[in-house]
């Protein structure tokens, strides 16, 4: 029963994440018009993304198997809660209206079952650490250069031409597929990596069956999404969405080759603020922008691991003190950020308790 619920959980991750990250994929395509009906666009990311983990999440589903800690740290048990830890922070993030990367919660759970029992490869980890600092600089940079291009008169003069339209409309539309395509290959892995580290599944049939059930979470639960990024964010033109969904596509592609889970969400925003900075100089650059940027990317993997590793050791290892531990920090936290917000009111109580 607790393997055919960990696999369970597995496979309804899976959903989820392509109902939150690869329905995005599209998103461009269908806000533009290109592609009128909502489910056309659906079903075409759904079988791009299907194929992207079936032809080449192996190589993440890997990294996150037994790249990260040694492969006899999974046992069913710790599959299931490293899951169940990584739905839960995405679940905790989007109550409190959080947005996290599925890659980086799914890692950081799995380094807080590696903390438990002190086996985390941490080469690996900086690698994989050096990527998630990396990507999104280099797609910001990308963007400004190809938006910079954008600028000059012979392209301008091209994307003004008749019939030009329909070329950038098919061109975006094959950037979208390219998106959900690295999407597959690179997310897949969150779900079903955890399961064939504890040999629950094989590599073969996790990017199979994962791969599947993240086209399925796009096609039939990914409207909401489409519907947001598409049409209710901002408005791009075709050019500029070749390059959001190029760049991005392009770099989760490569780090896939190489097994390295990474933020698709974050590298895409990059490119976005990169056009921006090409448009609009460095009034772009605001400073909540940043903030909310290095907030995801800290937060994302920290509140995984901190879950894994507190329900590890609770209920496997029995330990407690963790939690107290745990909870004394989450109340210090708390404390200060009461005395940091209210500090006039704390000053008049130290004043009446000097008197």
């Amino acid at each position: 029963m607790l393997i055919i619920f960990a696999v369970s959980v597995g496979l309804f991750f899976a959903m989820n994440i392509g109902a939150s990250g690869a329905a995005a994929s599209m998103g461009i395509s269908y806000g533009a018009g290109v592609i009128k009906k909502p489910l056309t666009a659906l079903i075409l990311c759904g079988i791009a993304v299907f194929f992207g983990a079936w032809l080449g999440g192996g190589e993440v589903v890997k990294t996150i198997g037994n790249g990260i800690v040694p492969k006899h740290t999974f046992t069913t048990a710790i599959a299931l809660i490293v899951l169940t830890s990584a739905a839960l922070s995405l679940f905790l993030a989007n109550v409190f209206g959080i947005p996290l990367s599925t890659s980086e919660v799914t890692v950081g759970s799995v380094i807080g079952a590696g903390m438990v029992y002190q086996s985390v490869y941490a080469s690996k980890l900086a690698w994989i650490f050096m990527f998630w600092l990396l990507t999104p600089i280099a797609a910001f940079f990308i963007a400004i250069l190809a938006a910079t291009l954008l600028k000059s008169r012979l392209v301008k003069v091209w994307v003004e031409a008749p019939g030009a339209a329909r070329v950038l409309s098919v061109l975006v539309v094959l950037m979208g597929l390219f998106e959900a395509f690295s999407a597959g290959m690179n997310n897949v892995a969150n779900a079903v990596g955890p399961l064939v580290g504890a040999n629950l599944i094989t590599t073969s049939s996790g990017i199979l069956w994962g791969g599947l059930f993240v086209s399925l979470g796009a096609i039939f639960l990914g409207r909401r999404v489409l519907e947001t990024n598409g049409k209710k964010i901002t408005t791009l033109r075709l050019e500029e969405g070749c390059i959001i969904s190029g760049t991005g596509a392009g770099i989760v592609t490569a780090a896939s080759i190489f097994g390295i889970p990474v933020p698709l969400t974050q590298i895409t925003t990059s490119s976005i603020v990169g056009i921006g900075f090409a448009k609009h100089g460095k009034e772009v650059l605001k400073k909540d922008i940043v903030i909310k940027l290095l907030a995801v990317w800290i937060v994302s993997p920290v509140l995984s691991m901190v879950l894994s590793f507190t329900i590890i050791q609770l209920i496997i290892e029995k330990n407690i003190y963790p939690i107290i531990v745990m909870i004394g920090v989450l109340i210090s936290v708390f404390g200060i950020k009461f005395l940091m917000k209210k500090p006039s009111e704390t000053g008049k109580i130290l004043l009446s308790e000097e008197h």
